[in-house]
């Protein structure tokens, strides 16, 4: 599920990026902020962090003294990703085991498939009940079962199932 958020942000800009115009100072607010914003990956509460969408608010800025950088407090607008229990999704076939498959959905590039179905080892693919086959680079549809953050990778892991109305292989 897509999220609009707002959240609060220091952004640190260098002494030398310091300029008397304020619209300088902004740009370079901006700049600074989606760099640090796109290194963040993902909050275990928020999920993934996709875009910076506005910048509310910018503070006054407080000088460092050791390096006379700036920091300036800031509230911006953001739109994240995050995976609920429940929820109907699309993703794409990226590896088949003997077991399962792995998804990609969005950022999200650990979800799981657990299958008690047929394997055939020619092509690498399964058979459900229905005809078709569910192999690499298919985009299937499928609701999550449950979620798991993985801390030390800044990620998300889910499980998922194929089992139900409506989902499963999209042709």
């Amino acid at each position: 599920m897509f999220l609009k958020v707002q959240l609060p942000w220091n952004v640190v800009i260098p002494a030398e990026n310091l300029d008397a115009k304020g619209l300088m100072l902004q740009k370079a607010i901006v700049i600074r902020l989606m760099d640090e914003f796109a290194t963040k990956k993902a909050t275990k509460d928020l999920g993934y962090f996709l875009a910076v969408t506005t910048l509310d608010k910018v503070g006054e800025g407080k000088v460092r003294q050791n390096t006379g950088d700036v920091m300036f407090p800031v509230v911006f607008s953001g739109i994240t990703f995050k995976l609920y229990r429940g929820e109907i999704l699309e993703g794409v076939v990226h590896k088949v085991f003997k077991h399962g498959v792995l998804l990609r959905c969005g950022p999200v590039e650990n979800i799981c498939r657990i299958i008690n179905i047929c394997l055939r080892r020619i092509n690498a693919f399964f058979l459900n009940d229905m005809p078709s086959k569910i192999e690499k680079d298919v985009v299937v549809r499928f609701i999550v079962i449950g979620t798991k953050w993985l801390e030390a990778d800044r990620e998300f892991q889910a499980l998922v199932s194929l089992d139900g109305d409506y989902l499963g292989l999209i042709a």
